[in-house]
């Protein structure tokens, strides 16, 4: 004889597995840091859909005229929300900041800069259990599959000295800036380096 299966069990036992699923995803948490077996950063992959914090042309941390490229600055939802309500960043937080090329010639255009190609992306990780300094700091290229930490020589000394709050460049970021000095957590001498 066959028996009959209550449609309220069928529901449950789908909406449980549906959970159970979702909850084993390694993306149930859009925006935090995966690793490699042998600590390589994985790539965010869904970084345009973060929060963007500005963009920069042409920034150089040296006096001297390079390429002119526009960098533009993304940090997931999460850690944005985190940071408005403490001027802190939390753990695992993620920055991209993804590099284009600048051009001012093409289609209608006649004066001004308007971004073009993708030039690469660097990752700005803080991960208190993975990195003793709490901060690293990552270069991708396209089709770069995993990245290793770049020596601390380089970036992270640059976001230690200079940063506004904490290894974070605040003081570009003009809808942070203001949120970081109600908390306390700016650092004004940031502004004043020759």
């Amino acid at each position: 004889m066959l028996r009959l299966i209550p449609a309220s069990l069928i529901a449950v036992v789908v909406v449980l597995a549906a959970a159970v699923l979702l909850g084993a995803s390694p993306d149930s948490t859009p925006g935090l840091p995966q690793y490699t077996g042998d600590n390589q950063l994985l790539p965010p992959s869904d970084y345009r859909e973060w929060i963007f914090l500005s963009s920069g042309l042409g920034m150089s941390y040296s006096a001297q005229a390079g390429h002119e490229m526009f960098t533009n600055v993304f940090v997931p939802q999460w850690a944005y929300r985190e940071f408005m309500k403490s001027g802190k960043w939390p753990d695992k937080t993620m920055f991209v900041v993804e590099d284009r090329g600048s051009t001012s010639k093409g289609s209608i255009n006649k004066v001004g800069h308007y971004q073009t190609d993708s030039m690469g992306i660097g990752v700005e990780v803080k991960d208190e259990s993975r990195f003793p300094d709490k901060w690293a700091y990552f270069n991708f290229d396209e089709g770069t599959k995993s990245a290793s930490a770049n020596p601390k020589a380089g970036c992270w000394n640059c976001h230690e000295q200079h940063a506004a709050v904490e290894h974070v460049f605040v003081q570009f970021y003009p809808t942070l800036k203001p949120v970081a000095k109600k908390f306390g957590t700016y650092r004004e001498a940031a502004e004043n380096v020759q």
